[in-house]
């Protein structure tokens, strides 16, 4: 697990690999990994925004931007918990990715939430990345 804590916004990330949807003689590599962001504040926050910048082991970056997670934007009430899953391809067989989320306040303030960086890594092979 992977972990980051921003203005009492925690975000735990467990990447996992995908074998069944893999294909490494076809130089395809796909890992999912489940989020569960947690709301440790006193406020009310809504995930407006997502931001991922993913690496692959030749340091070819890919970024992604848009709006919420999985087509939500949800609201996370103080002690309310959100959790998700998701995936991610590479053409190589390990890679990193880190992000964070755009959060808006009930009073209207939007701040960053950072996304842990985390490793994806295919069993059996060498961690390689530049």
């Amino acid at each position: 697990m992977y972990r980051a804590l921003t203005r009492d916004i925690e975000v735990t990330v467990e990447p996992y690999y995908l074998a069944d949807q893999s294909d490494p003689d076809d130089s395809r590599y796909v890992w999912g990994y489940r989020v569960v962001i947690a709301n440790h504040s006193d406020v009310v926050v809504r995930l407006m925004t997502r931001y991922w910048h993913i690496t692959d082991q030749n340091g070819q970056v890919d970024e992604v931007n848009g709006p919420g997670v999985i087509g939500e934007q949800p609201v996370l009430r103080p002690g309310d918990t959100y959790e998700y899953s998701s995936g991610c391809p590479l053409e190589t067989p390990s890679g990193i990715m880190f992000g964070r989320y755009r959060m808006e306040a009930e009073n209207g303030e939007a701040f960053d939430v950072a996304i842990p960086a985390f490793s994806l890594d295919t069993p059996g092979q060498p961690r390689v990345l530049n």
